[in-house]
């Protein structure tokens, strides 16, 4: 396990790290002249950020389904490719038409990134290992926050090179960094155990049957696409229960990741553009912090549910803060709170989805419907903050404190159900209910097989 967390998760992290970078540099760079050069006026910035999720929305369970189709080690690398030349692209536009094209575009590409990693990493981890090796790569939003503020800056005191104005070059270094990295990531990459020319034969046979254990009803580890298991995968309970709460968690992500820069330069005004972004970087590593420490305890007790629900009240008591005071450093430590853990639920729900379906089909669908699920709140969250509601933007905060507030509400229920139902199980006879069933038709039953229990 050891030598597969050393060749998957470092690749994997880097990656997504500057998959989240290409896509929220665009706040920095609004500090650093974008709207005025592009002549941006009125609600263009939130259209520009809106189109980004058009296609991120609809290409989402399409791609991780073609994800599995061509296989992560190829999908992956080429997703990475096609992002990082969008965000060199974004360095040429010179209108609000040609940005909104690109950003369409750069939608497409990373699509299938955060649920086509998750599936990749559910082909080498057991369901109770992968909430924590899932964090180490979603750790890597909030340090995109961090570190895209900190390059933006160092970026910034650059002198000017030929046409390219300081926000167009953090696009365009940005975007070579990511190039790189995805091309280098086409030698490191593998699509499974048994492809992996750095495990020895019995480490590829230990790797196999280590997954192959926990697939009830079934001996195969990459099944066929098939229609039932993917309908089974989208319209599990858990599946769409956990899809909501992503959805509702994710409008206070991306608000944070787009317009944390924004409210920032309400809070202080007075700061040079460099002060600026450099104060958006404490709150992202804070959330870095939390975002592998509270997966980390939850892969400890093998339980995810339970701290689903104990990451809202953090963000509740943030955004009361913003709703409650205009004192600029008591709004600055709400971001904090909000920062703590607010990202740490990408790992915690995707891990849970992953862990109660059975098929490989199945999987592959619900992690995509998730991360569909969230990315509409990633749409929603475009529109949060407004500059009609500037300096304080009531509106956008308490949309957040309602979302936070509805994660703590649906997350308990969710657990209740999911305790009721696990009894109701367990006073059904299994035996009696598959007999006579077909190898294949168990297998379709999926999470409907009465053997099967829910994971908490």
């Amino acid at each position: 396990r050891r030598k597969i967390d050393w060749m998957i998760v470092p690749t994997v992290c880097l990656l997504y790290l500057f998959c989240f970078i290409d896509r929220a540099n665009i706040g920095n760079a609004r500090l650093a002249g974008l709207e005025k050069d592009l002549g941006l006026t009125g609600t263009d910035y939130n259209l520009v950020l809106s189109v980004f999720y058009v296609s991120y929305i609809v290409f989402e369970i399409p791609a991780n389904l073609l994800c599995k189709y061509m296989g992560p080690g190829w999908f992956i690398p080429l997703t990475s490719l096609g992002f990082g030349l969008c965000s060199i692209f974004t360095a040429f536009v010179s209108n609000v038409h040609q940005i909104c094209g690109v950003r369409f575009v750069l939608g497409i590409f990373e699509a299938g990134m955060l649920p086509g990693i998750a599936y990749y990493m559910s082909r080498w981890y057991r369901r109770s290992e992968l909430t924590f090796r899932l964090s180490l790569y979603i750790v890597m939003a909030p340090l995109a926050g961090a570190f895209g503020g900190l390059l933006a800056s160092a970026i910034l005191k650059l002198p000017k090179f030929g046409r390219f104005t300081s926000w167009e070059m953090i696009f365009a270094i940005e975007g070579i960094i990511t190039v790189g990295l995805s091309i280098i990531s086409f030698a490191t990459l593998t699509d499974r155990p048994q492809s992996a020319a750095w495990l020895t034969e019995e480490e590829k046979a230990l790797a196999l049957n280590r997954i192959k254990a926990e697939r009830l009803g079934t001996t195969e580890v990459l099944d066929k696409i098939d229609t039932a298991k993917i309908i089974a995968g989208i319209r599990s309970p858990l599946t769409l229960s956990t899809s909501i709460i992503f959805l509702l968690d994710n409008i206070t992500v991306q608000g944070l990741a787009f317009f944390l820069p924004t409210i920032v330069r309400t809070i202080y005004p007075e700061r040079t553009t460099i002060s600026q972004q450099l104060f958006t970087v404490p709150p992202y590593i804070v959330g870095a912090f939390f975002t592998v420490l509270i997966p980390g305890i939850s892969y400890k007790f093998d339980r995810r549910q339970i701290f689903i629900i104990l990451c809202a009240p953090m963000v509740m008591v943030g955004y009361a803060i913003f709703l409650g005071t205009t004192n600029g450093h008591a709004r600055y430590g709400a971001t904090f709170l909000v920062a703590s853990s607010a990202f740490a639920l990408a790992p915690l729900t995707n891990s849970h989805i992953s862990a109660n379906v059975l098929s490989d089909t199945a999987r592959s669908a619900a992690i995509g419907t998730n991360v569909m699920f969230g990315n509409i709140g990633g749409l929603i969250s475009t529109w949060s903050f407004v500059k009609s509601d500037a300096p304080n933007y009531p509106i956008g905060n308490g949309l957040n404190l309602a979302t936070s507030s509805t994660i703590l509400v649906l997350g308990a229920a969710t657990l209740w159900w999911i305790k009721r139902d696990n009894r109701k199980r367990a006073s059904r006879s299994a035996e009696a209910e598959l007999a006579g069933l077909s190898q294949q038709e168990i297998q379709d039953l999926d999470w409907k097989n009465p053997n099967f229990r829910w994971i908490a």
